[in-house]
């Protein structure tokens, strides 16, 4: 029997899905993907067949006012047109924050998407526009079983001494503490590497996941051992729209000299730093490279300079260093960027392939370097459906 399985990120603007088959031996395999983007606006769902190249198109011009739930249930309409009969068994979310208490991949029933929602604050670009998916699936197919995947889990066990801030024990008791973020990516990456060089596996490897999002994960035989991300998914890189690592003075200052609301500065620190804020053009790092401007080079400039120290921070966190794993946006198809942050490193050992790089190949550092460096795509979609099977007991 073959089943449908049903992966979704849902943000504030878009869904991004990926629907899988998994068949009765077991094996699991994508048949589609696509997302609905325009939320808010003009709506307008696109899929792609990976079996054959069709794409499907939808547009609700008029559609600023409809909700997660009405554009999932049109979603679930298409999947259940497109799925070739397959029963839809499963839906697994990205959950960005699960604390403390969430761990591993859990079957969503009202207690977790309670205990979900306190930690909204946490996570305020990204938690409660999760949650709003996984409320509307409940409205609109409550016989369908949902799977929480959670950004934090392959952080959980994160050695106690990188988990604290220096601040008074009682405040980590209470849930203040680095929880790292991009886990789902990671996992990913972790298991890949392991097929395809179980030896780099087995060593010290830094992930960097470098999009609008952008973090780095040190792991020794696929473990986080630390990572850039802490108590939020402000922490760390500097990104698209977000500061990334910032001297807490700095939002006291904020608050107190300039008169700043703290909702103000959260916006400012959220949305209008990073990439953007550096250059006043873009945070789009494709735009930034077609730019002459020198504000354009100042932020790409400092781009690489904070992924150099950081890497350096996390290659002090593992002992050394034998491996780098760039993913995700630029991580993948950024060769200019890539050379950027590896020069940076060349006093670890990294010695850049230069026509590699540019090709995009899957190792992009030379034969002789003492540390190697790979390209490894990320499919955080996959890593949730993975979950969701294993999750509701579905073997086939």
């Amino acid at each position: 029997m073959t089943r449908t399985l049903l992966s979704l990120n849902a943000g504030s603007s878009s869904i991004k899905f990926g629907l899988y088959s998994l068949t009765s031996d077991g094996n699991l395999s994508r048949f589609a993907r696509g997302q609905i983007e325009g939320i808010g606006t003009a709506p307008r769902l696109h899929a792609h067949s990976d079996q054959d190249g069709t794409v499907a198109e939808r547009t609700w011009p008029d559609g600023a006012g409809l909700t997660h739930e009405a554009l999932l249930a049109a979603l679930l309409e298409w999947i259940d047109a497109h799925a070739g009969g397959a029963p839809l068994a499963g839906i697994g979310h990205r959950i960005v924050h699960g604390g403390t208490r969430f761990a591993a991949p859990v079957r969503v029933d009202p207690e977790v998407v309670a205990q979900l929602g306190m930690l909204c604050p946490l996570a305020p670009l990204h938690q409660p526009h999760n949650l709003a998916a996984v409320r509307a699936v409940e409205a609109i197919a409550p016989h369908v079983p949902q799977v929480a995947c959670f950004d934090t889990a392959f952080h959980h066990d994160m050695p106690a001494l990188a988990t604290r801030f220096a601040l008074p024990r009682s405040l980590h008791d209470e849930g203040i503490r680095r929880y790292g973020f991009h886990g789902l990516s990671y996992e990913f990456i972790a298991r890949r590497l392991l097929e395809i060089d179980p030896a780099l596996a087995a060593g010290r490897v830094i992930a960097a996941h470098l999009g609008n999002g952008a973090s780095m994960c040190a792991m020794d035989n696929g473990r986080s051992i630390d990572t850039t991300m802490g108590f939020t998914a402000l922490d760390g890189l500097m990104m698209g729209t977000r500061a990334g690592d910032l001297d807490p003075g700095v939002v006291l200052h904020l608050i107190q000299q300039k008169g700043m609301s703290a909702k103000a500065v959260e916006t400012l620190l959220y949305k209008q730093a990073g990439l953007l804020g550096v250059s006043d053009i873009s945070s789009d790092m494709h735009v930034l490279e077609d730019s002459e401007a020198p504000e354009a080079e100042d932020a790409m400039a400092l781009f690489a300079y904070r992924a150099g120290r950081e890497a350096g921070a996390l290659a002090s966190s593992l002992g050394g260093l034998d491996g780098i794993v760039f993913t995700a946006g630029i991580g993948e198809h950024d060769a200019a960027m890539r050379a950027r942050i590896c020069a940076r490193l060349s006093w670890l050992g990294v010695e850049m392939d230069g026509a590699a790089n540019a090709a995009h190949a899957a190792i992009i550092s030379t034969p002789g370097s003492p540390v190697t460096v790979r390209i490894i795509p990320t499919d955080e979609e996959r890593m949730i459906s993975l979950h969701t099977a294993a999750t509701l007991g579905l073997r086939g």
